[in-house]
């Protein structure tokens, strides 16, 4: 399952001191690895798509990162950019007050917005599970779903909690086979992450790739 398992990964830093060698590195490793992309935040996009020219890694830029508490505006623009530096995923966080205050209908409006900005780019919806109840999850999702996502993303890895594998398994029931799920934060070891997998996880965000793959 080893090489199947690199194929899922997001290989990331989004650390605010990470400097370029830090992000060479992280596109070497990911080249090295065959992990699916590296995430990064937007400043680090044209550096990460030119090294990662001519492989079959992607790039994907955060936005909105990662408090979500940002006007769609500034969602949209930080999008659009990410994408004409060659950020071929995006993942955004949602309004996460709005949803918990029953605005569903903004943060299906926020997601959309984003989603039309990344055009053919496929926007993963980060909810940050560890601040919502079972029911926000649940709404968070099927507001991804109607606003058109290609994932839904338990963490962002700065808040108070990572993935569950609980949180994962609510997920996928919710979007069935309407979208995918990508369990972020807390992923440190090859278990950790089978059994994300195991709990329906289309992909694994981590900064522990190697680890992992070397696990």
């Amino acid at each position: 399952m080893h090489n199947d398992l690199n194929a899922l990964i997001d290989h990331t830093n989004l650390h605010p001191d990470a400097v370029e060698e830090d992000i060479e590195k992280l596109c070497d490793e990911a080249r090295a690895f065959g992990f699916a992309t590296v995430c990064v935040n937007s400043c680090w996009t044209a550096t990460a798509a030119k090294l990662l020219e001519d492989t079959n890694v992607g790039v994907t830029t955060v936005i909105g990162f990662p408090l979500g508490a940002m006007s769609t505006v500034s969602k949209v623009a930080e999008t659009v950019a990410a994408i004409a530096d060659g950020a071929t995923e995006i993942d955004m966080v949602i309004n996460i007050g709005r949803l918990k205050a029953g605005d569903d209908a903004m943060v299906t409006r926020d997601i959309a917005a984003v989603v039309t900005a990344a055009g053919s780019a496929a926007v993963k919806v980060i909810i940050e599970c560890c601040l919502l109840t079972d029911d926000e999850i649940v709404r968070a999702c099927k507001a991804s779903v109607k606003a058109g996502a290609a994932f839904v993303k338990t963490s962002t890895g700065f808040s108070t909690g990572g993935a569950t594998v609980e949180d994962v398994r609510l997920m996928r029931q919710t979007v069935g086979d309407a979208c995918k799920v990508k369990a972020a934060g807390g992923i440190h070891t090859y278990e950790e992450a089978a059994a994300m997998v195991e709990a329906g996880a289309d992909r694994l965000g981590t900064s522990s790739g190697i680890q992992i793959a070397e696990g």
